[in-house]
């Protein structure tokens, strides 16, 4: 009997991001993580612990790699096996904090809507950019997140740790799965974790930005099917 499986997403994506596994495995119990009521990484993490089974096996994606690498410092113990989909494992630097501060002066000033507009960019490559059903489901999100949400969101990713000086404490098979055209996370950034956890592999999503298992389902599905059933 295959273990279940917890997700979890990040800032600005909800279950949607999700919604090709979810219908490829009818038949697994999987849980969504909340990525909507805490405004910690550790608080996110705890939360994903408290409602999770004994053990299982974790997939997270962007803001949701900050908070499995809490869940691995917590409660190695539990996780089978790890996925981690377009994150990285360093803190912010002065970028990415200048970029974060830019969003939340656009929803002080009433201007959330804009956010994920300003977002698309750096989310989908350029081939991607005109896809109505593609941004259709990126500004669903974001609306279906909200301000409030976000701007926890922010905070929790803003005050994040830096998780390289103890990946190597992580011991269970891990997939790093990213997106070549990825705007938010980089190569070197999955590289890094991957030259830090001994049982890693790095699978590079040809033609797809930060959003992989919707723009490439049908490589990203069965390549975690079979890291899971493996």
């Amino acid at each position: 009997m295959s273990l279940p499986v917890v997700l979890i997403t990040g800032q600005l994506l909800t279950d949607a991001v999700w919604q090709p596994l979810l219908e490829a495995w009818p038949d697994r119990e999987v849980i969504v993580a909340d990525n909507r009521s805490d405004d910690t990484i550790e608080g996110l993490a705890q939360r994903l612990l408290d409602n999770a089974p004994a053990k299982f096996v974790l997939i997270a994606h962007a803001m949701g790699g900050f908070v499995a690498f809490e869940v691995m410092r917590r409660a190695p113990e539990r996780v089978a096996k790890l996925a981690l989909i377009s994150t990285l494992a360093s803190a912010d630097g002065p970028a990415q904090t200048a970029r974060r501060q830019g969003y939340i002066d656009l929803v002080e000033s009433g201007r959330f809507d804009q956010v994920v507009e300003a977002r698309i960019p750096i989310l989908f490559p350029e081939t991607k950019r005109n896809d109505e059903h593609l941004l259709g489901i990126a500004r669903q999100m974001a609306a279906d997140t909200g301000a409030e949400t976000f701007l926890a969101q922010q905070r929790a990713i803003m005050a994040r740790i830096d998780s390289r000086p103890r990946l190597r404490e992580v011991s269970v098979p891990t997939l790093l799965i990213w997106g070549e055209q990825d705007g938010i996370t980089s190569r070197a950034h999955h590289e890094e974790i991957l030259g830090a956890i001994a049982d890693a592999r790095l699978e590079v999503i040809a033609g797809t930005g930060h959003l992989p298992t919707l723009e490439a389902p049908g490589v990203v599905v069965p390549l975690l099917t079979d890291f899971i059933d493996a």
